[in-house]
């Protein structure tokens, strides 16, 4: 299996690079050297920043390096509007947030494919084996945004994207190593010409970390290969090729329930992850380059299997594997100076068997099945008087299980004074399909409707000083329906006798309905000051979510969302080269489950970071997280990393 991945990772591409949207040089969805005042994610294409209505947040690659993280969801976790939830560390289950949404109802792409796990609960992408490794450029788009993304943008996009080199032969390396046995390497090599750029990537991060289980005594450690490639070919100044391929291999040491008595606690038991992201396309530019169009195949596996030891009969525990294909055409038409149409249609095709085994029974049958769906979509953003842009978009889906979908997003974006005031508000729609564990597992419902959510925000940014201070505030609301939770069969909600609790004449322990519906609003701040050698970033988001499903839990709040969050960065640049931060995250109180019974304290963590550029190669860096080694949970009765101090080299040739 792992080598039919890795040969398919030197094979697989075609393309989804994003093009042109005003009488500007078209410019790819994928590219990393995009500014910080261009957004890609909100239209599918780049856009400046003020015209864009929706609420986005740009993580640079300087950002990035600044930050030293490790995790995808840690850096992530650090911008207005997201929450994680993690099983453990780094490599654990990790559940990313956007606005108070559930966890598979985030979008994530990078460069242009959309990752999911078809074989996974409920069909989203797990973050606890995405690390920083080659990745040069994020973008978090919060909000409903199904009417570009499709299907599980409820919460919003996620956009990743990977280094890209700009000279004739570029290489980098990173070392770094610290705590809890610590070592993370990884480098790449590239370069670009007139008609071709490539780059290689690799990375092997591992550690003994810690005890999963908050209460254990054993360490639970992680270690991941990564590797990645891109190559893009321009055969004339109007057809290009875009190839990409991500691969990664990694094995978690996981806790879980150990027999005999099946109490959670320590177990040897380990949880192996392959994925491989790929894609492949053609660009091509017509009427002068004021009409771009790409076709593109993108591709994601994801092999996951949990193996341990002492099981009897059988040391596997589970064993599941989610394969997607999805093939889309994109076009974007410059009409007029400051008038854009962006227009689509899509297929995709989704496959997962997943089984497991134990003691009791060793052999079980495997649950397979498969489901495509298409789509089709199209949005005009005009600028219809000097700084106020208007955007509207229509989506069409059909799903070959559950029927189809029309839903629709509108956008304005009004700059001012300028450019120092621009005004933004949207309003979207989203939904999500049901996974095909949701309709076909053995407890499916082929009957269940798509998820759907209403969302809108309203917000200002104001520039002062000349730029150096940038102040925002957002208010947000999202009313989300037909939402899909587990029924069980033998408790008190739901009779045994339910035509559902059986399935072929026998009966099962539960099964999927379209049960819930539930309520989130809040408000996102955020100032960013630089004056001098000083700066600071500051955000703090207020999240109120409410479970709006008739029954026993009507009114609660929803599971693992901290009311408040709030996050501060400052920096001092020395006269000769240093560079000191400190970091500050702070999440306040929240639930661990749906009853409300089970509380999760507030918490507040301090980071320090400090670099230092040796000579215009060579850069030295080291960090200290969880500085007062505070003891906290994002998931109940699941350890968290301690203090730890880290050390790292950086080489730029």
């Amino acid at each position: 299996m792992r080598n039919e991945l890795i040969a398919g990772a030197a094979t697989a591409a075609l393309l989804l690079a994003a093009t042109a949207a005003s009488a500007q040089t078209a410019a790819s969805v994928t590219d990393p050297t995009l500014l910080q005042d261009v957004v890609v994610t909100a239209n599918r294409s780049a856009q400046p920043a003020d015209r864009v209505g929706q609420s986005v947040t740009v993580l640079t690659t300087a950002e990035i390096e600044a930050s030293q993280a490790v995790a995808v969801s840690d850096l992530l976790l650090r911008t207005p509007g997201v929450t994680v939830s993690r099983n453990g560390g780094v490599g654990g289950v990790t559940g990313l947030r956007i606005r108070g949404a559930e966890s598979d109802q985030t979008v994530a792409v990078i460069d242009g494919v959309k990752l999911n796990d078809p074989s996974g609960t409920g069909g989203g992408y797990d973050f606890g084996n995405l690390l920083v490794g080659d990745i040069a450029r994020i973008e978090v788009l919060r909000g409903a945004q199904s009417t570009l993304w499709g299907s599980q943008a409820i919460g919003g996009v996620v956009n990743i994207v990977t280094a890209a080199p700009t000279g004739p032969f570029q290489a980098d390396l990173d070392a770094e190593a610290g705590s809890r046995g610590t070592a993370y390497l990884r480098g790449g090599v590239g370069g670009a010409t007139e008609r071709a750029t490539w780059r290689l990537a690799a990375s092997h991060y591992q550690t003994e970390g810690f005890s999963s289980f908050a209460g254990g005594i054993e360490e639970d450690g992680f270690e991941q290969f990564g590797l990645s490639g891109r190559a893009d070919i321009r055969v004339t100044d109007t057809v290009s090729i875009d190839l990409r391929a991500v691969y990664s291999d990694g094995e978690a040491d996981i806790d879980g329930f150990a027999p005999p008595t099946y109490a959670f606690g320590d177990t040897r038991e380990v949880a192996e992850t392959q994925q491989l992201v790929g894609y492949a396309g053609v660009n091509f530019d017509l009427l002068d380059g004021r009409f771009s169009n790409r076709v593109a195949y993108g591709h994601t596996r994801t092999d996951r299997r949990n193996l341990n030891p002492d099981q009897a009969l059988t040391d596997v525990t589970f064993d599941a594997e989610g394969v997607n294909d999805r093939y889309e055409y994109q076009g974007v038409l410059d009409i007029r100076e400051g008038w854009t149409a962006t227009f689509g249609a899509e297929h995709e095709e989704a496959e997962f068997t997943t089984r497991a085994p134990s003691s009791f029974d060793p052999n079980p049958a495997s649950a397979t099945a498969e489901a495509s769906i298409d789509g089709v979509y199209a949005q005009l953003q005009a600028e219809v008087v000097d700084g106020l842009t208007l955007t509207g978009g229509v989506r069409r889906d059909e799903h070959d299980t559950f029927g189809g979908k029309t839903l629709g997003q509108a956008a304005v974006a009004w700059s001012l004074n300028q450019g120092s005031t621009v005004l933004r508000a949207s309003f979207g729609q989203g939904f999500k399909a049901p996974s095909l564990y949701q309709l076909f597992s053995e407890y499916g419902n082929t009957a269940l409707l798509p998820e759907e959510a209403d969302g809108w925000d309203a917000g200002v940014e104001h520039h002062l000083l000349g730029g150096g201070l940038i102040l925002s505030a957002t208010y947000f609301s999202r009313e989300t329906t037909n939402q899909i939770d587990f029924v069980s069969c033998t408790g008190s909600e739901t009779p045994a006798s339910a035509p559902l609790c059986f399935r072929n004449g026998a009966p099962r322990f539960g099964y999927y309905f379209n049960v819930a519906r539930t309520q989130a609003d809040g408000v996102e701040l955020a100032a960013d000051y630089g004056i001098g050698a000083f700066s600071v970033q500051a955000n703090y988001t207020l999240t109120n979510t409410e479970n709006r499903t008739p029954g026993a839990n009507l009114g609660r709040e929803l599971a693992r969302r901290p009311k408040e969050a709030a996050n501060l960065v400052a920096t001092y640049e020395w006269p000769f080269g240093l560079s000191t931060s400190v970091a500050v995250q702070h999440a306040g109180a929240s639930f661990d489950n749906a009853s409300n019974a089970t509380r999760l304290d507030s918490y507040t963590l301090v980071d320090l970071r400090a670099s230092y550029p040796i000579n215009e190669t060579l850069e030295v860096y080291g960090r200290v997280e969880n500085l007062g080694d505070e003891v906290y949970e994002t998931t109940r009765n699941y350890g968290v990393a301690g203090r730890g101090a880290f050390v790292g080299v950086r080489a730029r040739f």
